[in-house]
């Protein structure tokens, strides 16, 4: 049964972000949306919640339907809340007092704790936040959900946690989910739609299945319009040959013959329509500046301490070498970020047990990309920084996608996505032969991530990383480091921890 009706719905703010495209949201859906980023996903869902109207097209909605919408962020307005008198400030005023208990059912159902309830929200985390926006949306009692980015800042216990839920969830309402976390996605839905600004494409598959059904149709497409031009340029060959001989003989009919060849061949490549050329994901070209030396980075049974001093765990001996890219494994608040800011200091020329080759030069990216300063624009952190000039500066950034009414904006007005495509491109200038990257994933859409590990792996980048993200990590790590019981152990693969922290959700 139908819900939600999209008929020939197109959305054009600057740039088309779509068009004509139709889509029917029925009972039972769990559908997965699948975009780059600034590709129009949030406003899709703000089309289907109401709030957005289209540029042209039409939406229907089932008769006094109720849609739940978590968007990525919470209102400014609302940060001085607590966790729970947000969730509670969802009910109708006139239920709010004697139907609280619906409050207390879903912040159980979603496991936070009662200290976290009673908490401000702007003294919360965003994967906190984002629960609370969760648990809002649905004691409104909702027939369609909508969720936006739902994984941003959760870690992998949450991200299990809230992988049950969806589970749990009465199977005719259906949802609709954008998520970068591929892992996610193939877990949580049975369809799939690629937004794309011209044909769009919807598969009835979770996401890496849809996403091979995808490239065999974007492949019969190259193909398709192989053909076409091929049987235009053959039509236009016979028409200038006809043509010639029509003008030597003075043949009215054989030049009528002509144009008639010419118009056909103008109306197949007129109608030929190449195959869809993904722009959004940016171009990450990360360089190997090379080293020979044998240990990039060594740790002397280093003891990682929290900022305020106490122990968390030692380090072991242990070295990365060039090739190496080991992924950091451990639960939230164990010490991974910690790890990495040591190595980042010892990179700067303080850090007691770390060494470091002289030859090495670093990428660093934590996960709030400190390293790009708010008050910079991308141009000056392009241009500012390396000998490229203007003109290649703003090519090299619409390039990585980075729009050129972005490139003089200041950085800290730009969106996570945006921000995260810049940060990719500045590591990809500076040449490092040793990555140092914390969530490097965080806001990159699917595409900014596949180049990300493609890059990588064939430069044969050493790199030391922190990811939520299980595909990347997957796709990516060589060896893996985790955080058990105040040591650090290397182990075979990250399988093991992935099941034990999904379990404990």
């Amino acid at each position: 049964m139908s819900v939600i009706n999209l008929n020939a719905v197109s959305l054009v703010l600057g740039d088309p972000l779509f068009t004509d495209l139709n889509l029917t949201l029925s009972k039972g859906d769990r559908l997965g949306l699948v975009a780059a980023n600034g590709r129009g996903k949030s406003s899709l869902l703000a089309l289907m919640h109401g709030t957005e109207d289209p540029t042209t097209g039409d939406i229907t909605r089932g008769r006094g339907l109720r849609v739940g919408h978590v968007r990525q962020h919470l209102p400014d307005g609302d940060l001085n809340r607590t966790l729970y008198d947000y969730v509670r400030a969802a009910l109708p005023q006139d239920q709010a007092d004697y139907e609280s208990w619906r409050v207390d059912v879903a912040l159980d159902d979603l496991s936070v704790p009662y200290e976290t309830q009673r908490t401000a929200l702007n003294a919360l985390s965003g994967g906190w936040q984002r629960t609370a926006m969760l648990a809002a949306a649905w004691i409104t009692e909702p027939d369609v959900l909508l969720l936006d980015e739902p994984t941003n800042h959760l870690d992998l216990q949450r991200i299990g946690l809230l992988q049950n839920w969806l589970a749990r969830l009465p199977q005719d309402v259906p949802v609709v989910v954008t998520s970068h976390d591929r892992a996610f996605l193939d877990a949580t839905t049975n369809r799939t739609l690629f937004l794309r600004a011209e044909r769009s494409r919807d598969f009835a598959l979770p996401f890496s299945r849809a996403r091979a059904a995808l490239a065999e149709a974007d492949e019969a497409d190259n193909r398709r319009f192989a053909n076409d031009l091929n049987k235009a340029s053959q039509l236009r060959k016979q028409a200038a040959k006809l043509k010639n001989i029509g003008i030597n003989s003075g043949s009215d009919l054989l030049i009528t013959k002509t144009k008639q060849l010419t118009e056909r061949a103008a109306k197949i490549e007129a109608a030929a329509k190449p195959a869809h050329q993904e722009k959004g994901a940016g171009d990450i070209r990360l360089t190997n500046s090379g080293t020979h030396a044998k240990a990039l980075v060594s740790f002397d049974d280093v003891m990682v301490q929290t900022p305020d001093g106490r122990d968390l765990y030692r380090t072991g001996k242990l070295w990365i070498t060039p090739g190496d890219r080991i992924v950091l494994l451990g639960a939230n608040g164990t010490g991974k970020t910690q790890l990495v800011k040591a190595v980042h200091r010892a990179l700067q020329g303080g850090a007691d047990g770390i060494r470091t080759a002289p030859t090495v030069t670093l990428g660093y990216s934590d996960q709030h990309l400190t390293q790009l300063k708010d008050s910079d624009t991308p141009m000056t952190a392009v241009a500012g920084q390396f000998d490229v000039g203007d003109q290649r500066a703003r090519g090299l950034l619409a390039g990585a996608g980075v729009m050129i009414q972005m490139q003089d904006t200041p950085i800290g007005k730009l969106s996570g996505g945006q921000k995260a495509r810049l940060a990719m491109l500045v590591l990809r200038l500076t040449q490092p032969n040793f990555y140092l990257l914390d969530e490097p994933t965080n806001h990159l859409d699917i595409e900014g991530q596949e180049a990300l590990e493609e890059e990588l792996c064939a430069h044969g980048a050493a790199c030391l990383l922190v990811s939520h993200d299980r595909s990347f990590v997957r796709n990516v790590g060589n060896r893996f480091w985790q955080i058990n019981r105040k040591r650090l152990e290397e182990v075979a693969d990250p399988e093991a921890f992935f099941n034990a922290e999904m379990a404990s959700a």
